[in-house]
């Protein structure tokens, strides 16, 4: 048994689906992943059923129909984990941009550096991108300022989709409540991890784009991104984040009364 799993959406990725998987298992550290596949039709769930002949005890799969969102996605996969028992809980891309080799640092960065949150962040050291246009460099780099500029959010990487999270941050954010299904998704749930009083920490990676498949992104979800960080801000100023250490200590005291703040 292990205690991590990661959590790796699909869509049509049948070209990167196993090399990833296969990846994934030859590290030192042993990791369980979970697929969760949004119906594609180019047959990256049957192939993930294949594979699961060979890992029976380490790869999982998750089935949906149709495209229902990066962050439904993700959600199901967070409450499958904790249904489960694991510990940390993993965000990672099929498509190679995030290197699964940089799985056991984001690790380390919470078990051994004592961190809830560890983010493989492109650009806590300077801009670590490879095989992106410069429009889309510039892009990404300045979304983090707006992001940072609205909420004051201390993260140089606010959209990075490649993260490391304790159990307790999942467990506290109540993940029925999360708004956003696309990269704002991303920023939704640290903005609340960070408001939660988390210890968030940054990890430099070398993010490379996909070099196999085609990118998700689309003018929809960037204008959600947008938006939502605004969203996010305004709706901060009447929401109370109560702290996970004092919440165990409120509900020790008093359950009911941290189940009325709460709600």
């Amino acid at each position: 048994m292990s205690d991590s799993v990661v959590i790796i959406p699909t869509y049509n990725e049948i070209e990167n689906i196993e090399a990833i998987i296969r990846k994934v298992f030859t590290l030192q550290k042993t990791f369980h992943v979970l697929i969760v596949d949004d119906g594609s039709p180019d047959g990256t769930g049957q192939k993930v059923k294949e594979l699961q002949q060979e890992f029976p005890r380490q790869l999982y799969l998750l089935e949906r129909k149709g495209k229902l969102g990066l962050g439904t996605a993700y959600i199901r996969g967070f409450q499958w984990g904790l249904e489960r028992g694991y510990d940390y809980i993993f965000e990672m891309d099929a498509d190679f941009s995030h290197n699964p080799e940089d799985l056991t640092r984001l690790y380390e960065a919470c078990t051994t550096q004592n961190n809830d949150v560890a983010i493989g962040s492109r650009y806590i050291k300077g801009v670590n991108v490879v095989n992106w246009p410069m429009g889309r460099v510039l892009m990404s780099y300045f979304a983090g300022h707006y992001v940072r500029f609205i909420t004051g959010m201390p993260i140089m990487d606010p959209t990075a989709g490649f993260i490391c999270y304790h159990r307790s941050v999942l467990e506290t954010l109540h993940l029925n409540k999360i708004r956003f299904v696309g990269y704002a998704f991303q920023i939704e749930m640290k903005f609340k991890a960070w408001k939660y009083n988390f210890t968030i920490t940054e990890v430099p990676i070398i993010f490379t784009d996909r070099t196999r498949g085609q990118s998700k992104m689309s003018a929809g979800i960037f204008k959600e991104a947008v938006l939502g960080v605004i969203s996010l801000k305004i709706n901060s100023f009447f929401t109370r984040y109560i702290p996970a250490s004092s919440q165990k200590k409120v509900k020790e005291n008093s359950p009911s009364s941290l189940d009325k703040i709460l709600d």
